[in-house]
């Protein structure tokens, strides 16, 4: 298969130098890559196999080492930013080489300090790089998890019109549905939330929001907040579009629907036909 950026991969040493020994797959005789002295492991010989991850050094010259980075190709991880600069961000990942992360690849530009998830890829250029783009399809669907369980993720991008898009301990497939409120939050921020069902694919739905019960006060305040805004008056009920509710409320219909329900049990509010109204 012949070396390959990115990957680790156990090769035989097949030469040893004063600064360092050459190592390459077996049955290839051609390619070799540099092992560097500073990081041969005592004992090693030619003929013995090391396990290694192939990089680039600060030359752009493909390079072996026994290190173990935060991020190989195929399995995205997250990764602090180190800085920010005009053509696109470095990211710490275990290396004397930080990696970069270009602007294009991007979904939200980052800040120094924060942490993202990414993947690893090869640019036009043959070189390793990062990007936030396209993780959904390498993040995994087995999730040890049940619906009613609390787990902690990382937002990695926001769907708009499907949801917003979650890796629950930076590993597995996860979404918000898009009537929840995320206003606030950025990619890369990690959330606690609920997961409210696991589906046939193995994908997890979550929810920001406590169990219904828990929940109500806190939605009713909202109401409450909103009816101020509007001067006591809201220009609809529960009987509305569940797009209008979610636009105006950041609530589901539902969760609208029960809140209203308790606030007029406890005749803080009157609902006529088309309105509901502060009491």
């Amino acid at each position: 298969m012949g070396l390959r950026l990115g990957e680790v991969q156990t090769l035989t040493i097949r030469k040893e130098t004063s600064f360092g020994v050459y190592l390459g797959e077996d049955g290839n005789e051609g390619e070799q890559v540099l092992l560097p002295a500073k990081e041969v492991p005592e004992g090693a010989a030619p003929g013995s196999t090391l396990s290694v991850f192939l990089y680039l050094d600060s030359e752009d010259r493909p390079i072996a080492t026994t290190a173990e980075p935060l991020l190989t190709m195929y399995a995205p991880a997250a990764l602090t930013v180190k800085e920010v600069t005009k053509i696109g961000a470095f990211l710490s990942w275990g290396l004397p080489k930080d990696l970069f992360l270009p602007y294009k690849e991007m979904t939200e530009k980052v800040r120094e300090g924060e942490t993202v998830l990414v993947r690893l890829y090869l640019d036009k250029s043959g070189r390793l790089a990062a990007s936030m783009k396209k993780l959904y399809a390498l993040l995994s669907v087995k999730a040890p998890y049940r619906a009613g369980d609390e787990v902690q993720g990382r937002i990695y991008e926001f769907g708009h019109d499907f949801g917003t898009f979650v890796a629950v301990d930076d590993r597995y497939s996860a979404m918000i549905p898009r009537h929840e409120d995320v206003g606030g939050l950025r990619i890369g921020t990690v959330v606690t939330a609920r997961v409210t069902n696991v589906k046939e694919d193995g994908k997890l739905d979550l929810t920001l929001r406590e169990k219904a019960y828990a929940q109500l006060d806190a939605d009713g305040e909202r109401i409450l907040s909103l009816l101020d805004s509007y001067g006591g008056v809201l220009p609809f009920t529960e009987a509305a579009d569940p797009e209008v509710i979610r636009r105006e409320t950041g609530l589901s219909k539902a969760a609208f629907k029960r809140a209203v329900g308790r606030l007029y049990k406890e005749r803080r509010i009157t609902i006529t036909e088309h309105r509901i109204r502060k009491a």
